[in-house]
C-alpha cells in the first residue's frame, strides 16, 4: 500500500509510473490487516499529525475510488472498572483529544452508537476520526483507477534484481522489492521525482526500466538488494496473528478496542497508564504474544479480528491457537453473544523502524533513488501522507 499511494501521488502530479511487483498480487501486511485508518492511538507530534493528515486523503481518495469501502465509523475502547476508566479519562483530557475525536461516553451511549456490544462494561473511549477501509481489495481498486489516468502501468511477478542511480549500483540474485519506474518517476511499489538525473531499475526478466526516479518500496523484504544498499539499515520485522469470522448477522457500526490497546499505543501513556500496570497484570497469554483487541466488520458482515506482535527472529511458522482463544474471549464479552464460525486465520509480517517513535524510513541510497519502508502498524493508516511527504520532499 505505501508503494500503491506513491504511484497515486507521482500520476496526481502529471508523472508517468510504472510499478513492479515482486508478487503476482500484493500478500504482504497491506492485505493482512485491520484496512483500520487509525488515528486515535498515535503518538502526539508528527505521527498524529501524519495519521490525521492521511485520513484526510484517505476520504479524498474514497470518494473518487468507492471500491476503497472508506467508511468513517469512528472507534470504541469499552473499559470495564476503575483502572481502566481512569486512562480512557486522562486520554479524554489530552490537549490533543479534540483533534483525535476523543470522547469518553458511559456505557449507555457507547451502546447507542454501537448496539452491537450488548455485554458487561462500564464505558468506553469513542475516537470520531478512526475509520475504515476494504483491505484485501482496496489496492486492486486504487490500480484500475490510476490506469484509467494513462499514465499508469502495473507490472506484476517480477522482482528488481538491480538499481542504478547516479553514485550507487546494488545488485541481488535472491530477493527483490516492488519498483515502479517512468519517463518522470521511477519506484518500488511506489514513484518518486528527483531532478538530480535518471535511475533505472532492471528486473529479473531481464528488462530495465529507466525514469528521473527510482523508490523502493519493500515492506517487509529486508534482504538481497534492500541489504546491499543500506547494510545497517535501521528496521526490523514483526510478526502478528489474525483471524476473520462468518457474517456477524448485524452490523457493528465501529471498529472496536479494549483496554489492552491503552498499553500498546503511545497515545495512552502517562500515569494513568502507569497505575493500570501496576495494579492490572494483562491476562498471560496476552502478555506473552503482546497483544491488543483491534476488531473492524468487513462490507461482507465478517469480523477481522486481532492481533498478536512477535519481534524475535526465526518467526514461527505456525499459528499458535490460545492468542485466538482469548481474543474470542475480550469479543465475545463485549458482545454479549457467541461469535459466528471463524473462517480465516492468518499470520503476516510488516517492517518497523527499530526506533518505533519514527514514523517511516525514508532514504536516498542514491541519486534519484530512495527507499520507503518500516512504517510499522501505521502502513495502512499512514500510507497516502506518507507518499504525500515524499513527492513534496522530492519536489514532484
Amino acid at each position: 500500500m505505501v508503494g500503491t499511494m506513491h504511484a497515486w501521488q507521482a500520476v496526481e502530479r502529471g508523472h508517468e509510473v510504472v510499478q513492479i511487483e515482486r508478487e503476482a498480487e500484493a500478500r504482504g501486511a497491506s492485505l493482512r490487516n485491520f484496512g483500520q485508518i487509525w488515528v486515535s492511538g498515535r503518538a502526539g507530534g508528527e505521527e498524529l499529525d501524519t495519521a490525521l493528515r492521511a485520513r484526510e486523503l484517505w476520504e479524498e481518495i474514497g470518494a473518487r475510488v468507492p471500491g476503497l469501502g472508506f467508511r468513517a465509523i469512528g472507534s470504541l475502547t469499552p473499559v470495564r472498572n476503575a483502572r481502566e476508566y481512569a486512562v480512557a479519562e486522562a486520554a479524554a483530557a489530552r490537549p490533543d483529544a479534540a483533534a483525535r475525536g476523543y470522547e469518553l461516553i458511559t456505557a449507555d451511549e457507547a451502546r447507542r452508537i454501537n448496539p452491537a456490544l450488548r455485554g458487561v462494561f462500564e464505558g468506553a473511549l469513542w475516537c470520531e476520526r478512526d475509520a475504515a477501509v476494504e483491505p484485501r481489495t482496496a489496492q486492486l481498486h486504487l490500480r484500475e483507477a490510476l490506469k484509467a489516468s494513462g499514465r499508469y502501468t502495473f507490472l506484476p511477478g517480477r522482482e528488481v534484481r538491480e538499481v542504478t542511480g547516479s553514485g550507487i549500483t546494488g545488485t541481488t540474485g535472491t530477493t527483490g522489492t516492488s519498483a515502479s519506474t517512468s519517463s518522470s518517476a521511477s519506484a518500488s511499489s511506489s514513484a518518486s521525482a528527483s531532478r538530480l538525473g535518471p535511475a533505472s531499475v532492471r528486473d529479473d526478466h531481464g528488462d530495465v526500466h529507466q525514469g528521473d526516479a527510482v523508490v523502493l518500496a519493500t515492506g517487509a523484504w529486508l534482504s538481497g538488494l534492500v541489504r546491499e544498499l543500506v547494510p545497517d539499515l535501521p528496521v526490523r520485522r514483526v510478526r502478528l496473528q489474525m483471524m476473520q469470522t462468518a457474517p456477524l448477522g448485524e452490523v457493528l457500526t465501529t471498529s472496536v478496542a479494549d483496554a489492552d490497546s491503552f498499553r500498546y499505543y503511545p497515545a495512552y501513556q502517562g500515569d494513568a497508564l502507569d497505575e493500570l500496570n501496576a495494579e492490572q497484570a494483562q491476562a498471560p497469554i496476552a502478555a506473552a504474544h503482546k497483544m491488543q483487541l483491534l476488531m473492524v466488520q468487513r462490507r461482507d458482515g465478517g469480523l477481522t479480528i486481532g492481533d498478536t506482535h512477535a519481534y524475535e527472529h526465526p518467526f514461527a511458522f505456525d499459528t499458535l491457537e490460545d492468542p485466538y482463544e482469548h481474543l474470542t474471549e475480550v469479543v465475545e464479552s463485549f458482545l454479549g453473544r457467541p461469535l459466528p464460525k471463524i473462517r480465516h486465520r492468518w499470520a503476516g509480517v510488516y517492517a518497523q523502524c527499530t526506533d518505533t517513535t519514527r514514523v517511516v524510513h525514508r532514504q536516498q541510497v542514491s541519486d534519484g533513488v530512495w527507499l520507503v519502508t518500516g512504517p510499522g502498524g501505521r502502513g495502512m493508516t499512514c500510507s497516502p501522507a506518507i507518499a504525500e511527504t515524499t513527492a513534496n520532499e522530492l519536489g514532484w
